[in-house]
């Protein structure tokens, strides 16, 4: 059975192969720079699993307790940054025409009649930067949502609390729309669009996960990759959408996906399609955040890309766990100041 706590040397010959760096880093020649940070993820009960990947190459990666590293797990709203590299996907391939498309049209019958007009004036840029304007669908919301028969037809159903392309509303049920609508567009379903346009091009394993009443795939939840499936990721986006020399997306989706649209009422931090945005300590940071504390933090600057899983029955708040992750990425994983 394959040890959980790999060494270095293991990784770079090994499963992760991310490409050889061009130049030999600091980093690389001394891994042990990273102790401090695993000996802190060791110590915290929630946290299962961390990766540090630098300069192209993985520096170091544990799984404290929990699945083994290659094997994949719930990554719960990171799938939302999933979602929104298949809609740059399906932009590139001329399935959508742009982010001001309007998805009623897209979805036709599933639209309630009794819907807010306004529903027909969200497009798929306000899904992706959750500006839609529907009833935010999270916490306890969710389970009430899940519990329904028709997800779509209750999201768009309910009273719009904003007009479209207004205030950020975190919502999954926006995400799962958009799945619906990649779907439609595509002619598949979601779980094939995300196994042959991103996990083929990055060589990683994108299992079947939950779906909805009407068989489709959940959409911005639930989907589950492994850690070192985390880092490639994240690592495509940090290279400008490619991957051993190949395109999987577009750079200025990237781009798009990295501007602020709104502002998260929990964490003040800025939020594009798909993925918050945060300057701290000189730097821009891009992350995927899942419940429970499933986190890819992208540092474009640093050349550096940082993969964390962990027990996803449990929450993460600012002023809680989420917190916590972030004080080991400020304090024990950025080069000090």
């Amino acid at each position: 059975m394959m040890s959980k706590d790999w060494t270095r040397r293991k990784m770079l010959a090994g499963l992760t192969a991310l490409p050889v760096a061009a130049r030999v880093h600091p980093a690389l020649a001394q891994p042990a720079g990273f102790d401090r940070a695993f000996d802190a993820a060791r110590q915290i009960e929630q946290l299962r699993a961390l990766v540090i990947a630098r300069y192209g190459h993985i520096v170091e990666a544990k799984a404290f307790r929990g699945p083994q590293l290659d094997r994949p797990v719930n990554v719960k709203s990171v799938s939302k940054s999933l979602i929104s590299a298949l809609t740059g996907i399906a932009l590139k391939r001329g399935e959508l025409t742009s982010t001001e498309q309007r998805i009623a049209p897209l979805l036709k019958r599933t639209v309630p009649r009794r819907a807010d007009p306004r529903v027909h004036d969200i497009t798929v840029g306000h899904m992706l930067s959750m500006r839609s304007g529907l009833q935010e669908v999270s916490g306890a919301a969710y389970g009430e949502w899940v519990g329904t028969k028709h997800w779509i037809y209750e999201a768009l159903s309910k009273p719009m609390v904003a007009d479209p392309g207004t205030a950020m509303l975190y919502s999954t049920a926006s995400y799962h729309v958009l799945g619906a609508v990649l779907s439609q567009v595509a002619g598949t379903d979601l779980h094939s669009l995300a196994q042959s346009r991103l996990g083929d091009p990055l060589g990683i394993d994108i299992p079947e996960w939950n779906r909805d009443p009407q068989g489709r795939f959940v959409g911005g939840n639930d989907m589950r990759i492994s850690p070192l499936a985390m880092i490639r990721f994240g690592e495509m986006y940090r290279r400008g959408g490619d991957w051993n020399t190949r395109r999987v997306l577009q750079s200025d989706w990237i781009t798009r996906s990295w501007t602020p649209y709104g502002n998260s009422v929990e964490t003040g931090h800025g939020y594009g399609y798909g993925w918050y945005i945060w300057q701290t300590g000189g730097h821009d940071i891009f992350y995927a955040r899942g419940y429970g504390g499933q986190m890819i933090y992208v540092l474009p600057d640093l050349d550096m890309t940082v993969a964390i899983t962990s027990d996803p029955s449990r929450p993460a708040t600012l002023d809680g766990y989420l917190g916590v992750l972030n004080q080991l990425l400020t304090q024990h994983i950025l080069p000090a100041a």
